[in-house]
């Protein structure tokens, strides 16, 4: 089965906005790649600054080709008209690692 990665972002609040519109103009940049299910970029709504970023995975090996290339490439982007990186908007990060054991969806889908 499939395989789910969440990474786990710590976004202080002066941050949120930033966050949020860089994800929203890298839109579709995960999608075409190998083995790749699914994607939610999750917005806290209380009791903690941490996002969460969901993928998921047809399995690792797929997940790992994306972060050795399309993933590490999109990191690596040039900078705006200073030709500086932007600032990281999270800061820190942690990435969890799941096995899907078991799934439903509403009937009819």
């Amino acid at each position: 089965m499939s395989v789910v990665k969440i990474n786990v972002l710590t976004v202080p609040a002066e941050q949120r906005e930033v966050l949020e519109q860089r994800f929203a103009s890298r839109a579709h940049a995960v999608e075409n790649s190998d083995g790749f299910e699914w994607f939610e970029l999750l917005r806290p709504v209380e009791g903690t600054d941490q996002y969460l970023v969901y993928t998921r995975w047809r399995d690792e090996e797929s997940f790992q080709a994306w972060m050795g290339g399309p993933m590490k490439t999109a990191h690596q982007g040039a900078g705006g008209e200073s030709g500086e990186k932007p600032k990281p908007a999270a800061s820190g990060s942690t990435l969890w690692s799941f096995d899907v054991v078991q799934q439903a969806a509403p009937k009819g889908a």
